[in-house]
């Protein structure tokens, strides 16, 4: 090929119209083709503009939002977006954004009304807190209590839970983002009562105690309890605030049959902090909650009602599709249906059950084997937890090459490695799935 062989712009765009793309996109990749073409040509080459069109639509469709099968075992994996939803909270999202709703508008009174009234209503009702109030996500809500409560202010917390999560967030740089200034107290592994008491002056607004969510200290250790804390804080005048991060509702889990599953030992609940007597409660939607992305807050109504009107407020607000599907699972908790919710089902799923998919997963693939192994929660929640689960184990020569092949079937299947072999998980994957599972295993072990 020569340069004068090159096609134009739009012949090259039009020839990648049955590929599904917005027409700018694949202008634009049409361009870039023809111009790397061009220099290629003049370094000797002999390029092909519509083959490298096309190399590059396929790098951006891997980055395109899609759809995916979580066969990692980490359930409510952060990078795979956490907790699915209940359908009836995704139909509620979708009624959302495809027409008009009652988002800001009192239909009782025919004026302007509050964006979260009803989702407020169900925290409240459901934790045993006067109020509550909805926000983009769990470090917003930190954010905004901070901001609104001790901004050029001290805040008391215990060296243990200086928390760094996902993406290299640290609290202490979230705490001096909102203004205030963190005291430090107690040692990582042992904070006593009378550590947060010695730090308390004139400059304190309150004191803050942060579940570690992703790791846990064990041996020589110590803390001090929600209760505890909460008289310390009130004899001060001070409030308690406390966050939870991974939204258990209830430590009973009274959705589930039986008693509350071992895993689960440890977990702060918001309803039993509130009852402790925190002030302010923080948690995450999209973790045991099993809703999507945002931040609660439940605590008492003039601490509510001051961050409500604060304007940071707004810049953290939720829209309305994230509050339709928040409130229609919130919906699921106060109905009893909470064993329902994606999450729970999962946790919930029998070892026989999943042990009896696999094996028909791996009869159909022709290959692996099934053996014991182990789920986990994931996101934060209930570190070192795990709920024993079979798994598909596939030894290959090439098991970084299956891993990948998996990842680039039309249907991404993500799996994990570990000691040399291939490990597919299907707690967290729905059975519907189950054939296209086997079959795309099938694929890429013998490609």
């Amino acid at each position: 090929m020569d340069l004068r062989e090159l096609p134009s712009v739009d012949e090259l765009s039009s020839s990648l119209a049955d590929v599904g793309w917005a027409r700018a996109v694949t202008v634009e990749v049409a361009r870039q083709a023809i111009i790397e073409s061009r220099r290629l040509i003049e370094d000797g080459e002999s390029p092909d503009p519509a083959e490298l069109a096309r190399i590059e639509l396929a790098r951006l469709g891997r980055m395109r939002p899609t759809r995916l099968i979580n066969a990692t075992g980490v359930l409510l994996n952060t990078n795979l977006g956490r907790a699915p939803v209940h359908p009836a909270a995704a139909a509620a999202a979708q009624e959302s954004l495809t027409g008009y709703s009652n988002l800001e508008f009192d239909l009782a009174g025919g004026k302007r009304g509050n964006r979260s009234a009803y989702a407020r209503h169900l925290v409240a009702q459901m934790t045993g807190a006067e109020d509550a109030l909805v926000v983009n996500n769990n470090s917003g809500a930190l954010f905004l209590a901070l901001t609104v409560l001790a901004n050029e202010l001290q805040v008391v917390v215990s060296r243990g839970e200086l928390i760094e999560i996902g993406g290299s967030f640290r609290l202490p740089e979230l705490m001096a983002a909102s203004g205030a200034w963190l005291m430090e107290v107690g040692t990582t592994n042992r904070t006593r009562l009378d550590d947060y008491q010695d730090a308390i002056g004139a400059e304190t607004a309150l004191i803050l105690k942060v579940h570690p969510s992703n790791y846990q200290v064990v041996g020589f250790t110590e803390e001090v309890s929600y209760g505890d804390l909460a008289e310390l804080a009130h004899r001060h005048n001070l409030p308690l605030v406390a966050d939870v991060g991974s939204g258990l509702l209830d430590g009973e889990a009274p959705w589930l049959e039986g008693p509350p599953p071992p895993w689960l030992a440890g977990e702060p609940a918001v309803r039993q902090t509130v009852s402790s007597g925190a002030d302010l409660v923080l948690f995450s939607g999209d973790k045991l909650l099993g809703g999507p992305q945002a931040g609660i807050i439940a605590g008492t109504a003039d601490l509510v009602k001051r961050m409500a009107r604060h304007p940071v407020a707004r810049a953290l607000r939720c829209d309305g599709s994230t509050l339709a599907g928040l409130t229609r699972t919130l919906e699921l908790y106060a109905d009893g249906r909470g064993g329902e919710v994606p999450f729970w089902a999962m946790v919930a799923k029998p070892f026989a059950e999943l042990e009896e998919r696999a094996a028909a997963i791996v009869a159909k693939a022709g290959t692996g084997q099934v053996t014991a192994g182990e789920s986990v929660v994931g996101a934060g929640s209930v570190p070192h937890q795990v709920i024993p689960s079979p798994v598909i184990r596939v030894e290959h020569s090439d098991v970084n090459g299956v891993w990948m092949r998996l990842l680039a079937a039309q249907v991404a299947i993500v799996s994990r490695r570990h000691e040399g072999a291939l490990l597919l998980d299907l707690r967290a994957v729905d059975p519907t799935d189950d054939s296209l599972v086997a079959d795309t295993l099938r694929l890429a072990c013998r490609s």
